[in-house]
């Protein structure tokens, strides 16, 4: 660990405000091309996260070997249900889906950061943020100030580096979550995964298993905390887990981008949640958070070296690549909200719909390519009548 009186000695090429995985790849890719790197956390790691912990195929592409090496299940069925009945499954012959926890798969990525040379210090919160006329950054942290060329902020829905670019979400939700002990009744949970559409618009429960305990959780539009909760404790009734052991129970908010929200000001840039990248109908974010955060990095260590684009150039690819797939969850999203049976009959009762969304968890296909589909569109025919 680095003495915290060096984190404000002199200048770094790039400053990373947060250690999530948009953070930490961001903090390696710019390390991995000579610059000068330093990643803060303002909490200590390891720590917990609140996340299903799902890994897209699209997301393995972006993550070292020793990170893949978290992956504590492969899996090959899922159970649909639509208010936790008319259930049906579907299997592969092969996964498409891994599972981790998080807190061994954030601390795989920053150990893969700190190998290619980042500077990491975990427990440092920056309170303040300011630009001087040159574009030198100055961040005011509880252990002194720190200056950098670029900034990526990396630190969260709301956070204070996205509060500053002026990120705008187009929708925010509520996460509740529980760490359930695995009992030991003879039942197995391996190798599958069950997801819920639930009764109020919008929101749907998964149960993601791992090696020690079944991750229970559920989400829906924030404002209606107590429904959140009545929802979460029904789904947990309706899988048989009600008098199991619960090791940890959270929350968090969970955000996804409007069209025109910002990603950069002046040498500034966002990533990941702090960019609220987020799918809007499944709410997966990790392979957001990587895809943008290796970006970055790539930008931010080009913008050091004195391309004088590079960063809107991060901004561009992020609008060009990813905000089609937000645009086409939205729609998808819309679409569940006003025709839950609908979708439960289209993904969980058809041999094509299953395909496809297994395929979209392989990363073979995005929710944008969906919309190319023509079951997609038979279901927005079907929506329109």
């Amino acid at each position: 660990m680095t003495e915290r009186e060096d984190l404000t000695d002199g200048k770094w090429d790039v400053v990373v405000v947060g250690a999530g995985p948009a953070g930490s790849s961001a903090a390696r890719v710019a390390a991995e091309r000579g610059a000068r790197v330093l990643l803060l956390d303002r909490s200590e790691f390891p720590r917990y996260k609140t996340c299903g912990g799902g890994l897209i195929g699209i997301s393995l592409d972006y993550v070292p070997a020793s990170v893949r090496a978290t992956i504590e299940q492969q899996v090959t069925s899922v159970t649909f249900t639509l208010r936790g009945h008319a259930a049906n499954t579907h299997r592969s012959p092969s996964p498409f889906l891994g599972l981790v926890q998080r807190e061994r798969f954030d601390q795989a990525l920053v150990d893969a950061a700190i190998a290619a040379g980042v500077t990491f210090a975990d427990g440092v919160a920056v309170r303040a943020i300011e630009t001087d006329a040159a574009e030198l950054v100055t961040l005011t942290t509880d252990v002194g100030d720190i200056r950098g060329s670029v900034i990526v902020g990396a630190d969260g829905a709301g956070g204070r580096i996205g509060r500053y670019v002026g990120v705008t979400p187009g929708g925010i939700d509520l996460a509740l979550e529980r760490e359930i002990v695995r009992p030991a009744d003879g039942r197995s949970w391996d190798d599958r995964v069950y997801l819920d559409w639930g009764s109020e618009p919008g929101t749907y429960a998964w149960m993601f298993p791992k090696t020690e305990t079944l991750t229970v959780g559920v989400i829906q539009a924030k404002g209606s905390p107590d429904a959140t909760r009545s929802y979460l404790d029904r789904y947990v009734g309706e899988l048989d887990l009600a008098d199991a052991e619960v090791a940890r129970a959270s929350g968090h908010l969970a955000q996804w981008r409007t069209a025109d929200s910002p990603l950069r000001r002046g040498p500034v840039i966002v990533v990941g949640d702090a960019a609220a990248l987020l799918d809007p109908f499944t709410r997966e974010g990790i392979s957001f958070a990587l895809r943008s955060g290796s970006w970055a990095g790539v930008a931010a260590a080009s913008a050091v070296r004195g391309n004088a684009t590079a960063l809107e150039d991060y901004a561009e690819r992020v609008r060009a690549e990813l905000q089609p797939e937000i645009a086409a969850g939205s729609r998808v999203l819309r679409l569940f909200e006003r025709r839950p049976g609908l979708v439960h009959g289209l993904i969980g009762y058809t041999v094509v719909g299953a395909r496809l969304f297994i395929r979209v968890c392989r990363g073979q296909l995005t929710l944008a390519d969906l919309f190319r589909h023509r079951v997609t569109r038979l279901a927005l025919a079907l929506f329109r009548r």
